[in-house]
């Protein structure tokens, strides 16, 4: 008997319009294991973008997949910088890169203005995963940026970048349980969610 026509399970039609599923909308505290809030890498893909690679490329990747950072690798796959939407969509470094090379808009490369390795801050993921994500908050209140990168070592010891953490995730956490906050969808600093988040139970 062939085995794929014994085991062959029929599909089923729909009997009404179905609902979808949603998020909890009560299990966001800021008491919750800032873990949480982690995209982690071992699990999702990082986003990633090769230093030669033209704005205007870079640019469309963002907007078509919804992106608001890109890590910049080498040909042996390090992180050797990172690249935020805003600088992208600001311009402020594609003029100045323009002015330093004497090149059209069309010729900036994501190198030229992303922000180089040397520049990042970072957590190591041991440290992350003794806070809440109240306690993320409070020691990220000066933070002007709006991603935080979480690395790790290797087994050799080496460092890897784990994941990241996403100013606008927290946001848009806090935009499950408080319905009606406006600006919960955008990306905003971590300073700027701090002094959000400082009227509630942080």
């Amino acid at each position: 008997m062939n085995q794929l026509h014994a085991s062959f399970m029929p599909l089923n039609r729909l009997e009404a319009a179905p609902r979808l599923a949603t998020p909890a909308r009560d299990g966001f505290s800021v008491s919750n294991p800032a873990l949480e809030m982690l995209t982690d890498f071992s699990r999702v893909a990082p986003r990633t973008i090769q230093a030669d690679v033209d704005v205007k490329e870079a640019h469309l990747m963002m907007r078509h997949g919804g992106f608001r950072l890109l890590l910049v690798t080498d040909d042996q796959q390090c992180c050797i910088g990172v690249l935020a939407a805003r600088e992208v969509i600001g311009g402020r470094r594609i003029t100045l890169a323009q002015q330093q090379h004497s090149l059209s808009s069309e010729e900036v490369t994501v190198g030229m203005i992303m922000t180089p390795w040397q520049k990042l801050s970072t957590m190591p993921l041991e440290q992350l995963a003794s806070l809440t994500i109240g306690d993320l908050l409070l020691s990220l209140e000066t933070m002007t940026d709006q991603h935080l990168l979480v690395t790790e070592r290797d087994p050799q010891g080496g460092l890897c970048i784990r994941g990241l953490i996403s100013a606008a995730d927290i946001r848009r956490a806090v935009g499950r349980v408080e319905q009606g906050t406006p600006e919960v969808a955008l990306a905003h600093s971590f300073a700027d969610t701090c002094r959000m988040m400082m009227g509630h139970d942080l």
